[in-house]
Formats: structure tokens, C-alpha cells, sequence
């Protein structure tokens, strides 16, 4: 399906009819993503998830975002349902957006959460990351320098490649920008002002957003527990998609 959401292009799924589960995907992927938890969710809830912008098939902002802003995107998303409550379910980058939507006056009650390999609790930096990143900085500045620059047009780039990640390389320019400002906000201070009955989903082996995160969220938010998916990686709800499906059916009372 698609609508126009903030002036942009928006493809979502909506599936099923009652109380609305709205479904945010992580950084770099999309709402089919979670076609399995939809399927599920849809015998007793209606479903909502879009694909956000910048991924799947909505289109990317006009000018770089951070997190407040595609809080503002899921509230306009939302705004034509008019909804009493809505459970939220979100995986990565989707749970950061969701902790940021705790925090905001809503129209609507949050009735549940879950959160999948959620990202929103920024790491602290080891010595060596601090010394690399003066190192980087330097070079960019060095490198930056019209003479530099005009000698050497390429070195700017591949030492930007060579230090990015994944998901900062395959980005575009207002994407990376995005990116930036997403990851440097840390959403640790919402954890203890969340209300609703959380339920924190995680593979044993996330690397990107690892255990740790998730046992502190557990004991920073009052009604929350965690079940962990043994040998899992980020993607803990595609690897073993029927024990963490018999884990959200139980949450959310699906028989």
C-alpha cells in the first residue's frame, strides 16, 4: 500500500483488523522484513508497518534526519487511525525510534512494547576507537585542503570507505548524514520513564547491538523482562522465527 507521509512517497503493510501493533524495522531494511510476526500478529490485531524513509520503497527525506524526526513521521503514519492505544514492536533502529516516541506527548496510550535487538543505548568508546577517530580527523582535514584535494581527488573517499561502516558506505549523502546523527544519540535516559509492559527480545550472539544492552535495558525499565534467543545473531526474529513467534504470540495474548 502507499500514502503520502511528511511530503514523502510511503509503502507500508496493513494487515488484519482490532487494535492497532505498529511493526518499525531497523537501519537499512524494510516492513517485509517482519512478514512473519505479521502473519502472526494479523489474526487478532491490526497491523501497521512502513517502510521508513530512506528504506524499502519510501523515499529518503529532502535533508538529513535524526531520530526526532522519524518520530515525527510514525505520528503523522498514525494520525488517519486516530488510535485509543497502540502496541509498538520494533527491531534495531525501529527501537530506537519507538524509545524516542516514550518520551513524547502522545495522542494515543502505549499499550505494550517489544523490542528486537534494539538499538538505542550508545557504546562507549575504547582508547583505540578515541585514538582512530583523532586520527581520521586529522587526515580528513589534511585531506580536505584544496592543494591535497586537487592532488590527490580520490584519497578523501577511500579513507572515508576504509573507516565507514557497512551501512555508512552503501548510504547516500543525506543518508549517511542521517546516519550520523542517529547513532551519536543516546536514548538510555528513556529507559527508566517507560510505562508500558516491555518485552525485550535479543540474540545471544548480537554483535551490533549486543547482550549487554539489553539486561541494562531490562533493569532500567520498571515492567520489562527479557528472553533471549540462544546462538542468534541481530536478526533474532528471522533465525529462529517460531520460538520468537510463540514468545510475541504469548505477549500479546494470540491464541
Amino acid at each position: 500500500m502507499q500514502k503520502t507521509v511528511l511530503g514523502l512517497k510511503t509503502e507500508y503493510i496493513e494487515r488484519g483488523e482490532g487494535d492497532i501493533v505498529l511493526m518499525l524495522h531497523g537501519w537499512g531494511s524494510r516492513a517485509e522484513l517482519f512478514d512473519g510476526l505479521i502473519e502472526l500478529c494479523s489474526h487478532r490485531y491490526r497491523v501497521l508497518s512502513p517502510d521508513m524513509p530512506g528504506f524499502g520503497g519510501t523515499e529518503e527525506p529532502k535533508e538529513p534526519w535524526d531520530v526526532s524526526k522519524y518520530a515525527d513521521f510514525i505520528l503523522e503514519f498514525l494520525k488517519p487511525y486516530a488510535p485509543k492505544s497502540v502496541i509498538l514492536l520494533g527491531h534495531s533502529f525501529g527501537g530506537r525510534v519507538i524509545l524516542k516516541l516514550t518520551k513524547r506527548e502522545l495522542p494515543f496510550e502505549i499499550k505494550k512494547i517489544i523490542l528486537v535487538d534494539s538499538a538505542g543505548i550508545k557504546p562507549k568508546k575504547s582508547l583505540k576507537q578515541k585514538l582512530s577517530l583523532i586520527c581520521y580527523k586529522t587526515g580528513k582535514g589534511v585531506l580536505s585542503l584544496p592543494p591535497i584535494k586537487a592532488a590527490f581527488p580520490e584519497a578523501l573517499e577511500k579513507m572515508r570507505k576504509k573507516r565507514g561502516s557497512a551501512d555508512y558506505n552503501s548510504a547516500t549523502p543525506i543518508m549517511r548524514q542521517t546516519l550520523v546523527r542517529v547513532v551519536n544519540e543516546d536514548l538510555k535516559h528513556t529507559l527508566s520513564g517507560i510505562k508500558a509492559p516491555t518485552l525485550l527480545i535479543w540474540g545471544t550472539a548480537d554483535t551490533a547491538t549486543p547482550l549487554k544492552d539489553a539486561e541494562l535495558m531490562e533493569k532500567l525499565i520498571p515492567d520489562a523482562g527479557l528472553v533471549k534467543v540462544t546462538g542468534a545473531g541481530h536478526y533474532s526474529f528471522l533465525e529462529a522465527p517460531e520460538y520468537v513467534g510463540r514468545v510475541v504470540a504469548s505477549f500479546l495474548n494470540i491464541n
